[in-house]
This record gives structure tokens, C-alpha cells and sequence, in this order.
């Protein structure tokens, strides 16, 4: 197991050296997006109209943060239940977007589509939203405020601690490795 600290926009070279279990601090800009901010992440792509952000080089946190309290820019952050934005996530990745983060496990879609196009899926620690918050310095609405907590924000993050759970290489953290009881 490795440690990294990477900045966003994150690259190829960024991506391929990680493997499944390597922890990672992040800084830069991250998106928070969620089932119906995804959803209309693809409206606008099948109607050919730009997007909010940049996806080159991106990375969505699966994120629906609560009200910010007074002198912080944002409240408890901790990630969703990731499976529910497989639908789109391949698609994202044929488009430039490098990572996503949340908790859970992954489709064989979306694991393909991260070895296809050098993608990596991050863990963030389900259950430690005010933990994470603390690493996100700044963030604001871009897109779909209608959403409220899932519209899509900006974060810029210093050093937010994420765990590599599937890499571009096919490894995943979640598999158990076999044991030969032969023998």
C-alpha cells in the first residue's frame, strides 16, 4: 500500500501508478453530483449542450452535503451509496472524468470503463461526513440549485483522504483474494 497526494485536474500519469488499497489525499477541485444531478448531466450531453463544469480530468464526489453551519463552507459531506450512479459513470469516463468517489461496490461496467479509460474509483469513509467536511475549504453552487443538497457543487479540498478501492488496472480492494486449501 502506497500513499499519494495528487491535485486535480487529474491526468493518465496521475491515475496509473494507483493501485486498489493505495491511500490518497486530494486537493484541488471535486464536483458533488448525485443520481438526479447525473441524470441531468446526460440530458444535456444526448441534447449537445455544454456541461457545467469541465469532465477532462475531473473528479464527482457522490455527495449531497447538509446545510453549512455558521463560518464553514459547507456542512456534513460524507459520501452515498456509489451503485446508484453506474448507470452513468461509464459514459462520464468515455468523456475525460478520471474519478469518483463514494462508498460501496461498483458494477463490471463501471470497472471496465475505468480500465478502458484510466479511471479509478475512491472510497471516502461512510459514516464520517463532519470528518470530511473539515478538508473541504470552499464550495459552491454551479449547477441545478433546484436539487438543493444534490445539485452540483464546486469543492476545492485540501488533502481529503480518500482510499483507492477499484484502479485502472482491474484491482479491487473489495475481492478477497483466494486461499489455495490445497496442499
Amino acid at each position: 500500500m502506497a500513499e499519494y497526494k495528487l491535485n486535480t485536474p487529474l491526468t493518465d500519469a496521475d491515475i496509473e501508478p494507483l493501485r486498489a488499497g493505495d491511500v490518497v489525499f486530494l486537493s484541488g477541485t471535486i464536483y458533488s453530483a448525485r443520481d438526479a444531478a447525473h441524470k441531468k448531466l446526460v440530458e444535456l450531453l444526448d441534447a449537445g449542450k455544454e456541461l457545467p463544469f469541465e469532465l477532462t480530468g475531473s473528479a464527482i464526489y457522490y455527495v449531497g452535503p447538509s446545510p453549512a453551519p455558521p463560518g464553514r463552507p459547507i456542512g456534513s459531506a460524507g459520501p452515498t451509496t456509489s451503485y446508484r450512479m453506474d448507470t452513468y459513470a461509464p459514459r462520464l469516463h468515455s468523456l475525460g472524468m478520471k474519478a469518483s468517489i463514494g462508498k460501496g461496490k461498483r458494477s463490471d461496467e463501471v470497472k471496465e470503463a475505468m480500465k478502458k479509460y484510466k479511471g479509478v474509483y475512491f472510497g471516502a469513509t461512510g459514516g464520517a461526513g463532519a470528518l470530511l467536511s473539515n478538508s473541504i475549504v470552499e464550495s459552491t453552487v454551479i449547477a441545478f440549485e433546484e436539487l438543493g443538497p444534490e445539485a452540483i457543487r464546486a469543492m476545492k479540498v485540501k488533502d481529503f483522504p480518500l482510499l483507492v478501492i477499484n484502479d485502472c488496472h482491474g484491482g479491487e480492494l473489495y475481492v478477497k483474494p483466494k486461499l489455495d486449501t490445497a496442499g
